[in-house]
């Protein structure tokens, strides 16, 4: 019974799709194919044994990667009424432990990989979990020797024949991601089934009039702590399309993964995206299935989307722009052979003109308008724009404004050209000191904290390094520190960071350069890197 009726919200499109779709393929995942029918039935059965705890509803992590455990987890959570919380089990403990504590969980749901990482995490959490497991293989072990968690095993419960999907409002919280923080701490932003159904029927309106339909194949390329991923999962069952989920292995060979699945609808980074383009990988013809390739998460060169126009000859090459704020998405730039080169500014592609009911500002510093091709700040408005940051009213405070046109703006901190009328939005940069690596979003001042800690001392900087078109492919450090010790240095920020943000190289400096206001020269410490890197 999937109750497609009930208040909209995020899982409102998926639940008409189960109903109008029953036999259809929707998830290819693992070496099976589940139609919606069975898919609904996986999610309803963690629904239905959430709804048992004596906890009530509440936060739900899903520490799962690829695999059928994790849609269970995903749709059931959602099934529930209750607030998905998706977390990487290849995340260092620390961060994994820092996400959970300040999302304040009340479940966490764990596949085959994020069993392994069980014992450490429950070693560092500091109140009891019910902890859905995929299987009893450690049921008996786990209880033993962690009595005051409870521990069952997902979708092991009865639930009856007329079960339905719990009713949800607009303003609950539907999905809680953490993106990188300035403090040292994950920054969360709390998307409300409002926000995320809106962001849904938005896609739905752009993409129905470029054909997708049910009968399409969808990638599911992002990660699910990438707010991204919201694309691949709930507007492909919007549509009543299948999702397509690669193993780690298949993940190798992305190009013949699309190949193999005749997929019909990608959605990747522009750095996915140069990868794949590698020795030839993108030649002209080589994905004819294709009907519409996503770019999104960082800048798009004009030399990538014309790569992809060629390998795919059917597809339409959209480039999608928005913050995690945002509920994903706020601007759309649709690629034309013809037209586009000509629109692009230092060989980078527009992020084009704003979506269905998104307002867009371009402000200086006061926030005021800035003249027609003038340069400032974007701000976005509209139905999308999340309440803040998760518990940090201070920085929702500065972040999230309130106007003389009384909705409330987010300030991106991107800089952007304000264009005449019925012309694209050109991005210029970044106006703090934010970096994208890959697509994902990095503070700079999360890892400076973290290397003053595991370097001991109180001064330390990181940039951006060596830079790309779409940002930076790494990150370099310096530090003021006596008898500095690199290796073991980075071998404690592995403990705490992801991968991406470990700096590449650590320098020692006997001062940090200094400028005019008395503050760390970061321009200065780039020109030195500049000077070293030229021959």
């Amino acid at each position: 019974m999937p109750n497609a009726r009930i208040t909209k919200g995020l899982l409102t499109g998926f639940l008409r799709s189960a109903e109008r779709f029953p036999e259809r393929p929707a998830l290819d995942v693992e070496g099976r194919v589940l139609s919606y029918e069975e898919l609904f039935a996986a999610g309803a059965d963690i629904a239905h044994t959430l709804q048992q705890s004596p906890t009530g509803p509440g936060r739900v992590g899903v520490l799962a990667q690829r695999s059928l455990a994790m849609y269970r987890g995903i749709l059931g959570t959602l099934m529930a009424g209750q607030a998905l919380v998706p977390l990487n089990p290849g995340f260092p403990t620390e961060r994994t432990v820092a996400m959970a504590e300040q999302a304040d969980l009340s479940a966490l749901l764990v596949d085959a990989q994020g069993l392994e990482r069980l014992d450490e995490l429950l070693q560092a959490f500091s109140r009891p979990f019910l902890i859905l497991l995929p299987d009893t293989q450690r049921l008996e072990d786990l209880q033993t020797r962690w009595p005051r968690h409870d521990f069952r095993v997902a979708g092991d419960s009865h639930r009856p024949a007329d079960w339905a999907p719990a009713a949800v409002s607009p303003d609950d919280l539907v999905c809680l991601f953490f993106t990188s923080g300035s403090t040292g701490k994950p920054k969360g932003v709390g998307v409300l089934q409002r926000n995320a159904a809106r962001f849904v029927e938005m896609s739905q309106e752009r993409y129905r009039e470029f054909g997708i339909s049910e009968a399409d194949r969808f990638s599911q390329f992002y990660d699910i702590t990438f707010d991204s991923s919201m694309f691949d999962l709930y507007v492909s069952w919007a549509f009543g399309a299948c999702l397509c989920c690669p193993s780690a292995k298949e993940w190798f060979n992305p190009n013949r993964y699309i190949a193999d699945k005749a997929l019909t609808v990608i959605d990747i980074t522009p750095s996915a995206g140069h990868g794949m383009n590698r020795r030839n990988g993108w030649a002209p013809g080589r994905f004819p299935d294709l009907r519409l390739c996503r770019f999104g998460g960082e800048a798009l060169s004009a030399e990538l989307a014309e790569a992809m126009a060629a390998a795919a000859p059917n597809a339409i090459v959209d480039n999608a722009y928005g913050p995690t704020e945002c509920t994903v998405d706020a601007c759309y730039y649709r690629w034309d052979g013809e037209r586009s080169p000509a629109e692009c500014e230092h060989g980078m592609v527009p992020i084009g003109y704003p979506g269905n009911q998104v307002g867009l500002r371009v402000a200086d510093e006061a926030l005021r308008e800035v003249p027609v091709g003038a340069e400032g700040e974007l701000l976005i408005s509209g139905p999308q724009v999340t309440p803040g940051y998760w518990k940090d009213p201070e920085r929702t405070a500065q972040a999230f404004v309130h106007l003389d046109d009384g909705r409330v703006h987010y300030r991106t901190g991107d800089l952007v050209r304000r264009p005449p009328p019925g012309e694209p939005i050109i991005f210029l940069g970044r106006l703090d000191h934010q970096i994208k690596i890959g697509g994902v979003r990095i503070e700079l001042g999360e890892v400076e904290a973290a290397l003053r800690e595991a370097a001991g001392t109180d001064q330390a900087v990181a940039v951006g390094w060596p830079r790309t078109e779409s940002g930076a492919s790494g990150i370099v450090a310096f530090v003021v520190a006596e008898d500095m010790d690199e290796s073991a240095i980075r071998d404690r920020l592995r403990q705490r960071l992801p991968t991406v943000m470990v700096p590449r190289a650590i320098h020692s400096l006997d001062n940090l350069p200094l400028n005019a206001n008395g503050k760390a020269d970061r321009k200065a410490l780039i020109s030195t890197l500049e000077e070293t890197a030229t021959p």
